[in-house]
Formats: structure tokens, sequence, C-alpha cells
């Protein structure tokens, strides 16, 4: 399984950038954003189940950020809106079979992308 992240970029303070995250094949029960800044942990940002029946955000993104996901062309989407220096960082799209235990874990999901710059600048 391979997951191409894309859509990362340089971007203005307030601005908006949209992430996009394809799935060579397979569903699976869960699917996820992190990210992690330099020097940094890998920190989760939001999660979406298959259906899309559950969504969960970070308290540092609720609001401004939205998690979706197009299973017709079994794509994972997130959309970055009001951003802000402190959102610079490589973004990583995940997929696996959380449980509700590990749902805000890397260690949840089984298949990660190589990830996608995003950088805000002030």
């Amino acid at each position: 399984v391979q997951l191409q992240a894309s859509g990362g970029g340089l971007v203005q303070a307030g601005g908006s950038l949209r992430l996009t995250c394809a799935a060579s094949e397979g569903t699976y029960r869960g699917y996820s954003w992190f990210r992690q800044a330099p020097g940094k942990e890998r920190e989760f940002v939001a999660a979406i189940t298959d259906r899309g029946s559950r969504i969960h955000y970070a308290n540092s993104v609720k609001g401004r950020f939205a998690i979706s996901r197009d299973n017709a062309k079994n794509t994972l989407y997130l959309e970055m809106n009001i951003l802000k220096p402190e959102d610079t960082a490589v973004y990583y799209c995940a997929a696996g079979y959380p449980i509700t235990s590990t749902i805000f874990a890397s260690e949840g999901y089984r298949y990660w992308g190589q990830g996608t710059l995003v950088t805000v600048s002030s």
C-alpha cells in the first residue's frame, strides 16, 4: 500500500492550503493526518473513520482545519484555513486500524505517506 501526500507549500499567515493523500489500494478503519515541526515530535492533527462517521481534531487546529475523505477516489484531504506560523511542519497522512485508545497516536496507523512540507510565513 502506498499513500501519496501532496499539496504542501509556502503560504502567508492567514492563508489556506489543501493537502491531498491518495491511497494506492484498500480501505481501512481510520485515516489521519499528523505533523512534525522542526525539532519537535510528531503530533496528531486530525482523524476520520472510513465512512466519515467520526472525526477528531487536535485542539490546536479545531475550527480552522477540516478533514474529509472521498471513498470513490480513495483519497484523503485536509483543508487548512487561517494558517499560523506555528502550523509550519511536515504533514503526514496515515491509514490503518486504530482502536479507541490509539486514534490519536502514531501506533494506531499501519501505513504512512512520505510527508509534504507546509511553511507558513508571518
